[in-house]
């Protein structure tokens, strides 16, 4: 490495993101200026290890190339960084936004110190590149003739339509949606992921050679549906990359009726607005002057506590059935496994800094959504949990004007798939080997949430790569892609 005494000499310290009070002001992004000074010497902790664990299968899901890019940084050669991140990773602008850092907890360094701040580091390069117009389109020189249509626009999707293209397949991509980009468009808020960036890497990808065809429901019932049958027949290939997008529900009395939204429904609605009208237009489901609680514990749900505290809710409480995470590893959680420790993160500080608490509460379970006699939402009685089971005598009821479900998917829609005769696993995904990713349909693959379940957007890309891979091999019979 280009500094071997870095780890010694230097501590962790990562940029800091706009001070709580005032960015939740706006829906600008979270995130403040690169300090190139800053990164350099915390590219310089990265040590010489004999086996860098934050590129390896408990780190990196595209395995990216850490300890490169980062001696990089530190001799400030940020171009070669560049371009060694991208060989991985098709959109690191994204994961360095958004992504949980597994890298980072399987550092080695962080065995007995802070570990190096990876996810910062990615975050620059990607930013810098493509702000300095490192990024440019590249034209397959021949084509093979050989046609690819992908289901979805997610990160999966994408990856993929990337991949396959650069080695000269006819790719088109579909999208339900209005905007491409699946859960990085409308699943992401703005203030953690800015929208130009997809829109950017759209034009980007248009020159490049691939067709996007939005608003295209395939297989739906709806004026702007495509038959599936016919986009297996016009094309060699079919990639589903759908995502999971069957949300989980609860059950419990009181549930139908005004108030209660899922997490997706309030997020995305959210976003579509603000692109569409700066919220001009209200077409989205407000949090303004209401009591918000949150249930899920999760991304998604630090999303819908962000989005509501922008909105300007009235107080806002998140539930999580599962225990308070202990603030330091578990004996059961060692390194380099992810570390399952308390985190505080964007929506959380955000909420403590309005109303003076975090908002978590955990152990806790939904028994009966509160509602008047005309049927409005009056709040939700909970009752506290062990292990999953209830423990009598601990109900207590909580006022709410609107509560957001945000307990996760149960696995994709069926709609697509089903005149395809792709099998199903045991949890209703599509059923395809990790890294076959072919169905059981022989000209059918699938990748991504739709395949593998919920998951983060890394595991999204390293998917869809691997897609990649093995249909450009059952194609053509050999492969250069990686």
């Amino acid at each position: 490495m280009g500094k071997v005494t870095g780890f010694k000499e230097f501590s962790r310290e990562v940029e800091p993101y706009r001070p709580a009070k005032s960015r939740v002001l706006d829906f600008k992004e979270i995130y403040t200026d690169h300090d190139d000074k800053l990164l350099n010497t915390q590219a310089a902790r990265c040590m010489n290890c004999g086996v860098p664990f934050c590129q390896s299968g408990e780190g990196c899901p595209v395995y990216n190339l850490i300890p490169e890019w980062n001696d990089l940084v530190y001799n400030e050669q940020w171009e070669d960084a560049f371009d060694r991140l991208f060989k991985t990773n098709n959109f690191p602008e994204v994961t360095g936004r958004v992504c949980p850092a597994v890298c980072e907890g399987a550092c080695v360094l962080g065995i007995t110190e802070t570990p190096v701040a990876i996810k910062n580091l990615e975050f620059a390069i990607a930013d810098k590149g493509i702000k300095s117009g490192w990024l440019k389109p590249k034209v397959p020189e021949v084509r093979t003739n050989r046609k690819i249509a992908i289901v979805g626009s997610g990160p999966a999707g994408l990856s993929a339509a990337q991949q396959l293209n650069s080695v000269g397949h006819t790719v088109k991509v579909y999208e339900r949606a209005d905007r491409i980009g699946g859960l990085m468009m409308y699943g992401i808020p703005n203030m953690k992921l800015e929208k130009s960036l997809l829109d950017q890497r759209r034009d980007q990808m248009e020159t490049e050679g691939i067709e996007f065809f939005t608003n295209s429901d395939i297989g739906g019932h709806s004026n702007n549906s495509i038959s599936v049958e016919e986009l297996n027949n016009n094309n060699d290939v079919v990639l589903l990359t759908t995502g999971a997008t069957k949300p989980r529900d609860l059950a419990i009395p009181g549930r139908e009726g005004e108030g209660i939204h899922f997490a997706m429904d309030f997020l995305k609605s959210n976003t579509k607005s603000l692109l569409d009208s700066s919220h001009k237009d209200k077409n989205f489901i407000s949090a303004k002057d209401k009591r918000v609680i949150v249930i899920g514990g999760g991304d998604t749900g630090t999303d819908c506590i962000g989005t509501s505290l922008r909105h300007g809710c009235k107080s806002l409480i998140n539930f999580e059935i599962m225990p308070e995470p202990p603030k330091e590893r578990a004996a059961n959680n060692p390194w380099p496994l992810f570390p399952r420790t308390l985190k505080i993160d964007y929506g959380h500080e955000e909420s403590t800094q309005t109303f003076g608490n975090d908002p978590r509460v955990y152990s806790i379970s939904g028994k009966e959504f509160l509602r008047d006699k005309s049927g409005n939402l009056k709040g939700i009685r909970t009752i506290e949990v062990e292990n999953f089971e209830e423990i009598e005598g601990t109900e207590k009821d909580w006022e709410a004007d609107l509560i957001l479900l945000a307990m996760g998917f149960l696995g994709p829609e069926h709609y697509v798939s089903e005149p395809l005769n792709v099998e199903l696993d045991e949890r209703s995904n599509y059923k395809a080997e990790h890294n076959v990713h072919k169905t059981s349909n022989p000209s059918v693959f699938a990748a991504g949430d739709c395949r593998r379940g919920q998951s983060l957007v890394v595991w999204a890309i390293n998917e869809g790569r691997a897609a990649a891979r093995e249909i450009d091999l059952y194609l053509m019979g050999e492969t250069t892609l990686i």
